[in-house]
């Protein structure tokens, strides 16, 4: 069993990342993952039987956990909406590539760790560089 991972995010986001994501690691993805993209005039609440779906599919038995892009936005606020729906999951915000690689290479960890696996990959992944 295994922690799935569902992106949710503004059009293009998600799809993206996921698609860069499986090209590095050359298709060998450790953990499920699908991304679902919530329009900019979408309804939240039209698009929950959706998310819930994709989250259901990308359970591998042990939860997951939910990337949202942009924190107090829609897709955050769907993604606050199906974590209350019984199956058991975490939340972070602010998905990056760096933040979801590293939840990728930590794919052992239970649910419960990976939060913060993923707030580390975020922050480590941001390089002040004054050259």
């Amino acid at each position: 069993m295994a922690v799935g991972i569902l992106l949710i995010s503004h059009p293009g986001i998600g799809s993206a990342l996921a698609a860069t994501v499986e090209t590095m690691l050359r298709g060998n993805l450790p953990l499920r993952l699908a991304a679902f993209e919530v329009p900019f005039d979408a309804d939240p609440e039209a698009l929950l039987p959706q998310a819930s779906a994709a989250m259901r599919r990308v359970d591998g038995g042990d939860g997951v956990l939910i990337l949202s892009d942009l924190y107090g936005a829609s897709p955050s606020n769907l993604a606050a909406r199906l974590s209350r729906l019984g199956t058991p999951s975490r939340r972070v915000s602010a998905l990056n590539l760096p933040m979801l690689l590293r939840v990728m290479n930590y794919a052992e960890l239970p649910l419960e760790e990976l939060p913060a696996v993923a707030a580390a990959g975020a922050r480590n992944g941001v390089v002040l560089d004054d050259a």
